[in-house]
């Protein structure tokens, strides 16, 4: 009996690492918050049904991750690398804004596109499916297909552009570092990703003051935001080293908290942009 209690936790801490090594950002119900978040915010000036939407569009922000299920092995091979950018594999170069000459420019600096990443473009992508489904919208209102496809494409959406708040998906770092030629704070990612959750954010505090506004260039606002995001890895490695994450503090949650604010309010940013820009589409054959 007592080596079979043995194994059982051997197996327990086994899968424990496991489900560490291949975290989704935020985890899901953080995915659905922030997103649920963005919803609330939205202007009148938005369509009802997807103002009304925020609980369907937070669980449809966790199917990026759900496409991961290792049994999926199509597409989980297609999917992972849209989930992050390391910023250091592009060497100072600016993306093009198109994923086959990213993923080009990539391999010319001897980088793996897979493991690089196609967190922009992944985006962009679903930026624009949203953009075409706000349209045909706008040319049928009464059709149930149209606004259930408008809430899907925004929500899986969602979850990219809540990824890209994630500081350590945007860097080689992104769960631990190499220091005097040993990985130190092994583990960071998972309690970044599931500080919102494991703390009980809620959307209302989330999008507290948050206002959308429309994005001129939505590319460009991508890349910048990566790029901002990007800058707080150090004060992640920062507040890890201090215990912060395991035992949260005011600065802890006010950091997180923040990120999470950001995320919202870019996905808010871009789901406006999508409805603006649809309004003058051209017909789509």
């Amino acid at each position: 009996m007592r080596k079979s209690w043995k194994a059982a936790a051997v197996l327990a801490a086994l899968l424990v690492g496991l489900a560490v090594g291949v975290a989704p950002g935020w985890w899901v119900i953080g995915h659905g918050t922030i997103t649920e978040a963005a919803a609330n915010g939205l202007p009148e000036e938005m369509p009802a049904f997807f103002r009304a939407a925020g609980k369907s569009l937070a669980h449809l922000a966790g199917d990026p991750d759900r496409w991961k299920n290792r049994e999926a092995t199509f597409l989980k091979s297609t999917e992972s690398p849209n989930h992050f950018l390391d910023m250091e594999d592009l060497e100072g170069n600016e993306l093009p804004p198109d994923r086959f000459k990213g993923m080009q420019l990539m391999t010319r600096l001897r980088h793996d596109p897979d493991k690089t990443g196609l967190l922009p473009y992944a985006i962009m992508e679903g930026y624009d499916k949203l953009m075409v489904a706000f349209y045909d919208y706008r040319q049928e209102p009464g059709n149930p297909a149209v606004s259930m496809k408008c809430i899907v494409y925004a929500g899986t959406l969602a979850h990219y552009t809540t990824d890209a708040a994630m500081p350590l998906h945007t860097t080689r770092d992104y769960d631990g570092k190499r220091v005097n030629g040993k990985m130190i704070q092994k583990g960071i990612h998972a309690k970044v990703d599931g500080f919102p959750e494991k703390n009980k954010f809620t959307p209302e505090e989330v999008c507290r003051g948050l206002e959308a506004h429309p994005l001129d260039d939505v590319w460009a606002a991508v890349n910048k935001f990566i790029k901002e995001s990007h800058t707080h890895i150090d004060k992640c490695y920062e507040l890890d080293a201090a215990g912060a994450f395991d035992k949260p503090t005011d600065d802890s949650r006010a950091f997180i908290m923040s990120r999470c604010r950001a995320g919202a309010q870019f996905t808010m940013d871009v789901w406006y942009s999508a409805w603006l820009k649809s309004a003058k589409l051209p017909p789509h054959y």
